[in-house]
């Protein structure tokens, strides 16, 4: 089985990519935003946990981590955002490498899909086999986070600022996949890059 990683900044388009992977039976893939979210509700590794850094207060009726309460929490203090990241991060890295673990001695799968957003900087290359980035020029994903989120140009400003720059993913990424265009170029840039192994 083959450990492939998945980056690219905000709006780049990676979730097109990874829509379209995840309906070959032949591969996985796993995104940890939503590893991460599955390991926050209760009964996951991290739900009690958070509780005792963020108390009570971040619940919502139903028992379970209101998403909002906890960002306000966070997001006002850096000392606590650390401290939840540094729960959060470990514990995602924790249960990706025991599903690698798990999948190549099930052997159902040939290639694995790990999509993450701080993909270098959590050291996942370290995990994957290689990495291949998932670019957009800039204008594109300008347009393309305003008109399917709605971002102002100022969060698009501050995130794209937060994030690394192209000249990063290109070291660190063994292939580039140019997203900039239509899906149809970037499926058929994906295949031949299949193909080649």
């Amino acid at each position: 089985m083959r450990v492939i990683g998945i980056t690219g900044g905000v709006g780049a388009g990676k979730s097109t990519i990874l829509s379209y992977l995840e309906k070959n039976p032949a591969m996985k893939v796993v995104r940890t935003d939503e590893t991460a979210h599955d390991l926050c509700e209760p009964g996951g590794s991290c739900f009690e946990p958070l509780l005792d850094i963020l108390t009570k207060d971040i619940l919502s009726g139903d028992g379970t981590i209101d998403r909002k309460k906890m960002a306000a929490k966070i997001f006002s203090d850096k000392a606590l955002l650390s401290v939840v990241n540094d729960l959060i991060h470990p514990a995602v890295k924790k249960f990706v490498l025991d599903d690698i673990d798990k999948e190549r001695t099930e052997g159902v799968y040939e290639w694995y899909f790990l999509e993450a957003a701080l993909l270098i900087e959590e050291g996942y290359d370290k995990i994957c086999d290689e990495l291949w980035y998932i670019y957009a020029d800039d204008e594109v994903r300008r347009e393309r986070l305003r008109s399917s989120r709605g971002y102002t140009d100022e969060k698009i400003d501050s995130i794209m600022a937060s994030q690394a720059d192209d000249s990063v993913f290109r070291k660190y990424c063994a292939h580039v996949i140019d997203n900039s265009g239509d899906k149809e170029k970037s499926i058929a840039q994906l295949e031949e890059l299949l193909k080649s192994y």
